[in-house]
């Protein structure tokens, strides 16, 4: 369990975290969002105890993070954005050089390092140079770094960054198998991935929190609002479509088109129609589209 409460951080009069609080319980896959400068990195920083904070409290497993460091990491897995990775070790050298770290030792060490690197895909790489594997496999080898240990909480920054499709499939699995018995934090700039992956998000904005909330439950509010976008010869006057019943509002979205936004299961498309043949305009098209979790998010954050 990851328990955030009132979590500040400033530099000088800049405030990066502004008392964000919310928790990730075991079983979980929480995804955590925000645009770049949201402060992300910074609130994960200091959850794994390279930065402290200012104000407020990080518990992980029920250890706070200032107070018991050591606890804390090794009850976490975390694989950074840019991987930092010894590139003139070999794969299976290099992870059993990480768990000797975490205190582990011969036959268990062998046969945990054995079995990741089965979990990962890396079977054909682990007697390569680090350096000489692609950004794809290289991604592999963090994320069976941040494993090696059999961590409670494990903490992904952009762990899809580098892969190829099938890559993606198989590495997303991978993940839903970890969150059935542990915490997973899951950063990205994909909504996709957080569709595909997460149960519930958590998004911060400009150091603050501004929506924290099961996937399922966004997705609605992205289907809350229908847009139709309409083009037009030349340009027009948009009250009489924003008089039109179940129009919410009308945005000029370049020369003569307009977004109309409705409410759900409004279809104003025949209204639109016949307005534009009494008011003498040339309708070119008409397009329904929806509010996507990408509307959403910029919403939320802009």
């Amino acid at each position: 369990m990851v328990e955030v409460e009132n979590l500040v951080k400033t530099y000088g009069a800049q405030h990066a975290v502004d008392g964000i609080s919310f928790r990730a319980d075991k079983g979980e896959i929480v995804g955590f969002l925000g645009p770049n400068g949201a402060g992300k990195s910074t609130t994960m920083k200091i959850a794994l105890g390279y930065l402290p904070p200012t104000a407020g409290t990080v518990r992980i497993g029920g250890h706070d993070v200032q107070q018991e460091p050591l606890a804390v990491r090794r009850r976490v897995g975390y694989l950074p954005e840019h991987n930092p990775l010894y590139l003139d070790m070999y794969v299976h050298e290099y992870l059993e050089f990480i768990g000797s770290v975490h205190g582990l030792r011969g036959r268990d060490l062998r046969q945990r390092v054995s079995q990741l690197i089965g979990r990962v895909g890396l079977t054909r790489e682990q007697n390569k140079q680090i350096g000489a594997l692609s950004k794809g496999y290289r991604q592999r080898v963090g994320l069976a770094q941040a494993l090696v240990h059999d961590p409670e909480v494990l903490i992904l920054d952009e762990p899809t960054t580098g892969l190829d499709p099938n890559q993606i499939g198989e590495i997303r699995q991978l993940i839903r198998e970890l969150g059935e018995d542990k915490t997973v934090i899951f950063s990205t700039h994909i909504l996709p991935e957080v569709t595909a992956l997460c149960s519930r998000v958590v998004i911060i904005s400009r150091g603050k929190l501004v929506a924290d909330a099961p996937v399922a439950e966004l997705a609605a509010r992205a289907a809350g609002e229908t847009v139709l976008r309409a083009e037009f010869e030349g340009i027009i006057t948009t009250a009489p479509l924003a008089a039109l019943p179940g129009v919410r509002g009308v945005e000029a979205a370049g020369p003569g088109v307009v977004l109309i936004r409705t409410a759900p299961g409004t279809d104003v498309r025949a209204a639109v129609s016949r307005l534009a043949v009494e008011q003498g305009w040339l309708l070119l098209g008409l397009r329904q589209e929806q509010q996507s979790l990408e509307a959403v998010f910029g919403e939320l954050t802009k």
